[in-house]
């Protein structure tokens, strides 16, 4: 029988040290933090498995978006070390498992960090720093620079140890008797986040107005609302999905449609934008 594999020390820590400097490598709005989670996770595969072609497979799960709050979001980077590490060793982990927690937890790590790191720690570091630099005294900045960076890689390395313990211990759930109800409820949940993400965050309406005679009209955003509630909102984000799934247009490509549709929208009256020129 052959020794299972397991991802060394010196593996793990240059795992979480290329994601705690790294995880916003070639940062862009179609990719956000994709390649810093990749480059994050190049030694580990680099360890696991033998062949190019092996590692080459396995980097392709993480090709896939992500994007978290990158403090408390290290535990999935760490979570993924141990599935990866599982993987290697034979346990029937795929793509769609290991994408589906990424994007199950992305959401909910993101706003917990938002909140506890982005809209309270650092706040308080802030004014604390701000007091002490008072008739400008150095010791501001210094008291900031040295505890965000301490409180930051010890609570990163925490929270990135934690995620790898969990998941070594997670793999006998996902390939147990339970799994294929816990595999669909985590794809399911990852489903659900990027609906609520598109829910929230896209708001599109349309300024047309159509004329009957001199006294009424058909107000188009009126009578849409009135059938179906954020209608355009739901046709946008499903006409993007056709163009990158049926059509295998890339999100570049996407958005440079999506900027054409809207101005030539504009230019016809189906939008306004509300400028005034």
């Amino acid at each position: 029988m052959a020794d299972l594999k397991k991802v060394s020390q010196k593996a793990r820590n240059s795992a979480f040290l290329r994601w705690i400097y790294g995880n916003l490598t070639c940062f862009s709005q179609e990719h956000m933090q994709t390649f810093g989670y990749l480059a994050a996770m190049l030694p580990v595969v680099d360890e696991l498995y033998d062949t190019d072609e092996e590692k080459v497979q396995a980097l392709s799960t993480y090709r896939t978006f992500f994007n978290t709050e990158p403090q408390i979001g290290t535990m999935v980077v760490g979570l993924t070390v141990g599935l990866e590490e599982a993987r290697a060793n034979g346990e029937p982990l795929d793509d769609d498992t290991i994408n589906g927690i990424r994007a199950g937890l992305m959401g909910p790590l993101a706003g917990l960090g938002d909140s506890i790191i982005v809209g309270t720690f650092i706040p308080i570091l802030l004014g604390i720093a701000l007091g002490l630099s008072t008739g400008g005294n150095v010791l501001g900045p210094l008291f900031y620079i040295v505890v965000w960076n301490v409180a930051m890689y010890f609570g990163m390395k925490f929270a990135f140890n934690q995620g790898y313990e969990l998941g070594g211990s997670a793999v006998e759930a996902l390939v147990g008797p339970q799994s294929a109800a816990l595999r669909s409820s985590i794809v399911m949940v990852g489903t659900m986040v990027i609906g609520a993400v598109a829910a929230t965050w896209i708001n599109i309406t349309t300024a047309l107005v159509v004329p009957f005679s001199a006294d009424s009209s058909l107000v188009l955003q009126d009578t849409l609302d009135s059938i179906y509630p954020k209608l355009l909102n739901f046709v946008f984000v499903w006409f993007c999905w056709w163009l990158m799934t049926k059509r295998k247009m890339s999100p570049t490509v996407v958005m440079g449609l999506l900027v054409v549709v809207a101005l030539v929208g504009v230019l016809v009256g189906f939008f306004n934008p509300g400028l005034s020129y």
